[in-house]
């Protein structure tokens, strides 16, 4: 399958800096799509998110934009919007279309070039270039400069990247589809919900691959011993999709339900000092009761996570397991 693109009217596109070693990826929503948002992260970055409140006025969103680059990197969201405007996409008001595009970001300037980060321009290139095929990933888009294992420093920390998969629903729910698209820029280690090993984190020197467990090392007291470890330059973000027809309350409900994908994957995960958010959407008229969806995302994001940190290649001094 091709990942959150099996979801039909979405389309994904990337804009990759390899030498900054940052960018973003914009998931486009069609002529709009019914949202919700939840973060559990303490630290987290964007803009438009109130758009998302089922209290909110605006009833669709027409994209959703993951960066890199930390704050900076919210400009790439501007060149989405007006990229949609030229495409006549946006909630009416009297004098103009206005597009709805939540954004947000994710901390890489720890890697790569502090001074890269994701452009009004990039936004536009990377909306310029969604498409409905499969998707593709890595160390692309908003992955490009992702990490994982940043509990010991960067030093023994591991590439990551972007991830995505589809769970399909059967039996009574046959034809129901959800899938995940994740940016995995992770403090904690990522592991293996089906072993419980580790798959990518922190390691115990720079020259080792042998896994360091950050989470047991956590609960030794690391924190007060290692402030300085890169604590507060971390963030996971997804975004889930459905074809069932949901209100912006049951989309708000599958986002939080989606959460526990990462809760699966990532120790320790939603710190204080993560941004830690999942995105839903809905595009659709298939019916399906959402929590068995919100089971699905939960399953579609950890499997996404997986993937992402499975598909990133060695860059920016960092190994990775795309090579292994």
């Amino acid at each position: 399958m091709a990942g959150l693109t099996d979801i039909p009217g979405i389309r994904v596109g990337h804009a990759t800096d390899r030498k900054g070693l940052t960018g973003c990826t914009v998931i486009l929503c069609g002529e709009g799509a019914v949202g919700g948002v939840d973060a559990r992260g303490s630290a987290t970055g964007g803009e438009e998110i109130d758009t998302l409140s089922p209290g909110h006025i605006t009833d669709r969103v027409h994209a959703i934009v993951l960066a890199g680059g930390s704050a900076f990197g919210l400009e790439a969201a501007s060149g989405v919007r007006r990229y949609l405007e030229a495409q006549g996409i946006g909630y009416p008001t009297r004098a103009a279309r206005v597009p709805i595009v939540p954004a947000a970001i994710l901390y890489d300037l720890g890697i790569g070039d502090a001074k890269a980060r994701p452009s009004r321009e990039m936004g536009e290139a990377a909306a310029k270039a969604a498409y409905a095929g499969s998707v593709e990933e890595g160390a692309v888009g908003a992955g490009t400069g992702a990490t994982v294992g940043k509990l010991l420093g960067m030093l023994q920390a591991m590439k990551s990247g972007l991830g995505t998969a589809t769970v399909r629903l059967s039996g009574g729910y046959d034809g129901v589809l959800v899938s995940a698209l994740v940016a995995v820029n992770a403090v904690g280690d990522v592991r293996d919900p089906a072993t419980g090993r580790i798959v990518a984190g922190a390691r115990r020197n720079a020259d080792s691959l042998e896994f360091a467990d950050g989470e047991a090392m956590l609960k030794q007291g690391l924190r007060a011993a290692r402030a300085d470890a890169g604590l507060r330059e971390n963030t996971t973000l997804a975004v889930v999709a459905t074809n069932a027809r949901l209100s912006k309350q049951q989309a708000t409900k599958l986002a939080q339900l989606a959460q526990l994908g990462m809760a699966r994957t990532i120790y320790p995960v939603n710190l204080t000092t993560d941004g830690d958010t999942v995105f839903a959407l809905s595009l659709g008229a298939e019916q399906a009761d959402v929590d068995t969806l919100g089971v699905a995302a939960a399953e579609a994001v950890s499997a996404s996570i997986l993937r992402a940190v499975r598909l990133a290649p060695t860059l920016g001094g960092l190994p990775g397991l795309a090579a292994r």
